[in-house]
């Protein structure tokens, strides 16, 4: 077992962020008033690559997340997103970890979704629409069964083989999962979606059910989009939509490109903190995640927590 003040890598990262525990830190964190996250520094480098850097930190811990995402990598052995999280101390500054960034940031926004559909989601019965085949494809997967109980599963994917590689990933778990050709199609079926592509372009054009969720995670800059211009505005119109974090009023590609004013939308934090479950009659919601450094602060919390 490693100690602390080591470098873990991908597997003991995520082995000391179990998913429905990490669902409870990301909504304990919202509940903490000496939360401190400053704005992100965002550098764009060549070839439409991205160096972020992402520090926050409460009255005992700190963290800063340091992650490239270079969109090139795609399609190769190397991952489109690495780095580290520093985990500290605040009491005596010391290092306590070094967490593995992209598990880090893998299993975070995948569990950000799930407590946004804990507070948002009108019908948790699934199936669940899984857009994506990539990491964060499987990490919904999981965490959807693992947190919120969702047993059943539609993938879908622009390579057959990945989807099909998801879903038998899916039955191994002891979940259904099935592969479907069209996302707009099988919307119609899934009260649970979410959208986990590279965000090159539109993949959710349909109209959804009056008791949708979906969560929308790919996009997290202006220029990138997962869902319709049209979607967007029909599910602000007739639902609600509801962001990841302030930060979104710049990134949340999807809203933008509609034309909707971000910065009047609630984000999920509003909605913990007024206490403000969804009804079930209150029309379609959409979920726009972009990234947060609380987020990657909750699971600094949670992974320097003694295990047993």
């Amino acid at each position: 077992m490693p100690r602390m003040n080591t470098l873990l890598d991908a597997e003991h990262t995520a082995a000391r962020l179990p998913w429905a525990p990490l669902v409870d830190e990301l909504e304990a964190l919202l509940g903490d008033a000496t939360v401190q996250v400053p704005p992100r520094t965002v550098l764009p480098m060549a070839d439409g690559a991205f160096l972020f850097a992402m520090p926050g930190c409460d009255a005992r811990t700190a963290m800063t997340k340091l992650i490239t995402f270079t969109p090139a990598n795609a399609g190769t052995s190397r991952p489109t997103i690495q780095g580290d999280v520093t985990v500290f101390d605040v009491a005596s500054g010391e290092r306590r970890l070094i967490l593995d960034g992209p598990t880090v940031t893998g299993r975070r926004t995948a569990a950000v979704s799930a407590l946004a559909a804990r507070w948002l989601a009108p019908n948790l019965a699934g199936p669940m629409l899984i857009v994506g085949a990539g990491v964060q494809g499987y990490a919904h997967v999981e965490v959807f069964a693992a947190a919120l109980g969702v047993r059943q599963f539609r993938i879908a994917s622009r390579r057959r083989a990945s989807a099909e590689a998801l879903a038998a990933h899916a039955r191994a778990l002891g979940l259904q999962a099935d592969v479907v050709e069209d996302a707009d199609a099988a919307l119609a079926d899934c009260p649970l979606a979410a959208t986990c592509t590279p965000a090159s372009e539109v993949v959710l054009r349909a109209l959804p059910r009056a008791d949708a969720f979906i969560a929308a995670v790919g996009a997290f800059t202006p220029k990138m989009v997962e869902i319709d211009a049209g979607l967007c505005r029909h599910l602000a119109a007739t639902g609600r939509v509801v962001v990841d974090s302030r930060d979104a009023g710049h990134e949340a590609g999807d809203l933008l490109q509609a034309g909707l004013d971000v910065a009047a939308m609630p984000s999920l934090a509003d909605v913990v903190r007024a206490q403000s479950k969804a009804r079930a009659d209150g029309g379609p919601v959409l979920f726009k995640s972009c990234g947060w450094a609380g987020w990657d602060l909750a699971a600094a919390r949670l992974a320097v927590k003694p295990m047993g």
